[in-house]
């Protein structure tokens, strides 16, 4: 038990018991106590054996969540292979290192082309495989979701990586039909029309057929029947219907409330027969040739998609029964992207791989329409994350570091109070046996400290020993505790308290929102000095004036962890880490939180030689982001120079002085938001 210190009235502290059990522990553990150990530098983790790339590759998961894109070399640098398995590798750190030559500043964002057509090569082949294995007599028709990211240059190389595939692509909007129907200009690949439709869109979508695509327009919604319909006999079309149904499998995870039977979208079976007796009335039956579902992004359960599917296969059975032209079934997103590795149905995992899911599709779909003679359809998927997620990686430098101070002051100074002295003899003292009951007695120290600092007891001098010796108290059982399979409750957020904070240039809001918004977990990693032990525990704080804007939650084997291992930094070298895996959703969802813009882009094509940089895409420049917010430039730049006018007129400023501020001024506009670097 502690010992309950407290301030009279007189402001007379008594410790005659303190210094009593002071003493009985200097009694009783004065063997193998006498010494002191060495004092580490703040969050030093101490090495014990020599460091191996092994070793980071076990510490960052990299073979779980990275196979078979990036690896870490010999040089401790993270390597890219960007066509995967078919060789061809490039070093992260040299690359970065190369386009900062060339003014091509952090943060960056650096986009492998040739991942992209990687991932849409084994999702293609993945469903051959399983169409064969099964004798399925359809084919496979995947869409990616323009939603996922509609950055231009990604759209146009997935549209020509696609080709060979007949991949098509899928808009939830009007904006992305219009991208869609724009790139998109592959022969008999599919044009799905999900979304809030009126009648502005169902024209232009129907009117598509006669460049020769083929959009399918899927009613999510009852009042969507009516003016399908409508538009249809107006233009003279018959357009390729289908309908979202709402199925009773719910999805699990962050986005399993999206299915079921509220799902936002979709509809029930009660209406799904309401709308094959509207299109019968109306002669449009053969119109009605698909069925789709959704139930979830990011499934990382199979035994999910095995219900889904089986449940999706019998409707879909039942309504070719009632006479409509069933042609195609669209089962969605959901093929989940294994962020931390761990191969489970943890929400940032998935305990199935791709072809297992391309399997159980095709399986059941086989099964369900020969039990019922029925021929069977055009599978399509809707595969937004599994394709964009891994062809992007952020990088990002370390600008500076605060550290807890837990190196211990020299002995109590004459004049000191008597409480810095059992400070400083609790943190002498605390070893294997002792440690949690000691850091509940420095504890009560600290917070004694406190109270008689704010009673004018305590100078302010003595304050920042007793807290100093807190934290040199604290550092000691920490490392007892890292030592050890079980740590007490009270004490499991010590390795978050003592973490060091390592100021990141970057903007989480626009880099990395789900990080802030829903806790999404992103593999975050150095790229460079890996043959090194990581000697520091930190948590990851970004430039903006938020203080939400952290990152506090990493990936590992068992659950999340709250810190992550890093190294110090060296002065004059740069430091750089890595976000992987972040290539879907999260450049469109940013925001201008501080107005920090749009990051540089760089995209990069493997080559024979090396590698070949096909776009650098600048960042917002501090100019731009203004304008978003409705500020003319030209006219802030007019506004600082009559106040340097007035200034100089009342001799409160040199005109070397005010020029100089005009001209940093407007210099600084047409930069980048981010920090020099």
């Amino acid at each position: 038990m502690g010992v309950e210190l407290t301030v009279t009235a007189n402001d007379v502290l008594n410790l005659s018991s303190s210094e009593q059990r002071i003493e009985v522990k200097q009694a009783n553990q004065q063997k193998g106590n006498n010494q002191q150990s060495s004092p580490n530098t703040p969050n030093t983790v101490t090495a014990s054996r020599i460091w191996k790339i092994e070793d980071s590759e076990a510490l960052y998961r990299i073979e779980g969540w990275g196979q078979p894109y990036f690896s870490i070399n010999a040089a401790g640098h993270v390597t890219v292979s960007p066509k995967g398995d078919h060789g061809g590798s490039l070093d992260l750190f040299e690359l970065v290192q190369a386009l900062k030559q060339r003014n091509v500043g952090l943060p960056l964002l650096i986009r492998f082309s040739d991942i992209l057509e990687d991932r849409i090569e084994r999702l293609n082949a993945c469903f051959a495989k399983a169409i064969a294995r099964y004798n399925y007599s359809g084919v496979y028709r995947g869409v990616f979701p323009v939603k996922c990211n509609q950055q231009r240059h990604l759209i146009e190389d997935l549209v020509r990586f696609g080709k060979p595939h007949q991949f098509g692509l899928e808009a939830g909007s009007k904006p992305e039909l219009m991208i869609a129907l724009a790139l998109l200009d592959t022969p008999g690949a599919l044009l799905i029309c999900n979304g809030y439709k009126d009648k502005e869109y169902i024209e232009t979508a129907m009117l598509a057929q006669k460049l020769g695509q083929t959009p399918i327009i899927v009613l999510e919604q009852i009042e969507e029947v009516d003016l399908v319909i409508k538009v249809s006999q107006q233009l003279g079309i018959k357009p390729i219907v289908g309908v979202r149904a709402k199925l009773s499998t719910q999805g699990m995870g962050r986005w399993g409330a999206s299915s079921g039977d509220r799902a936002k979208f979709g509809l029930t079976i009660p209406e799904i027969i309401n709308v094959i007796d509207q299109f019968r009335d109306a002669n449009l039956l053969d119109s009605f040739q698909l069925l789709h579902f959704h139930v979830g992004s990011q499934i990382s359960a199979i035994n999910v998609i095995k219900d889904a599917i089986q449940e999706a296969s019998r409707i879909y059975v039942e309504l070719g029964l009632l006479g409509a032209n069933m042609k195609y079934l669209d089962v969605g997103g959901g093929l989940a992207v294994d962020y931390d590795g761990s191969q489970t149905n943890f929400y940032a995992s998935k305990n199935y791989n791709m072809q297992n899911y391309a399997n159980d599709i095709v399986a059941e779909l086989q099964d369900a329409c020969a039990e019922n003679n029925l021929s069977v359809p055009t599978l399509i998927s809707e595969s937004g994350r599994a394709i964009a997620s891994h062809q992007s990686v952020l990088i990002f430098d370390i600008l500076s570091v605060s550290e807890v101070n837990s190196i211990p002051p020299e002995l109590p100074e004459e004049g000191d109070s008597q409480l810095i002295s059992y400070l400083w003899e609790t943190c002498q003292l605390i070893n294997q046996e002792n440690y949690q009951e000691l850091y509940h007695d420095a504890a009560q120290f600290k917070e004694e400290a406190i109270s008689r600092f704010n009673l004018g007891i305590l100078s302010i001098r003595e304050r920042a020993k007793a807290e100093q010796l807190y934290w040199a108290c604290c550092q000691k059982v920490l490392d007892i505790t890292r030592k050890q399979e079980y740590v007490p409750d009270e004490l499991e957020d010590l390795e978050k308290i003592m973490a060091s904070i390592y100021y990141i240039n970057l903007s989480v809001f626009q880099s990395a929102p789900d990080c802030w918004a829903i806790n999404q977990l992103f593999p975050i990693m150095p790229i460079h000095r890996l043959d090194e032990e990581p000697n520091r525990r930190a948590i990851l704080a970004d430039l903006t004036c938020d203080s939400d804007g952290k990152i506090d939650s990493f990936i590992d084997l068992r659950d999340v962890k709250s810190i992550l291992e890093l190294h110090s930094l060296q002065a004059g070298q740069p430091y750089y880490l890595g976000m992987f895996l972040n290539g879907a959703y999260q450049e469109i969802m940013g925001n201008l939180h501080n107005l920090f813009g749009d990051t540089n882009a760089v995209h990069i094509q493997l080559t024979p030689k090396g590698y070949k940089i096909k776009h650098i895409v600048k960042g917002d420049t501090m100019d731009e982001v203004l304008v978003y917010v409705q500020y003319d430039t030209e006219d802030m730049i007019e506004r600082i120079r009559q106040r340097c006018e007035r200034a100089l007129e009342e001799k409160q400023i040199s005109l070397t002085e005010s020029q100089k501020l005009l001209q940093t001024y407007e210099k600084s506009l047409s930069k980048y938001t981010y920090l020099c670097s």
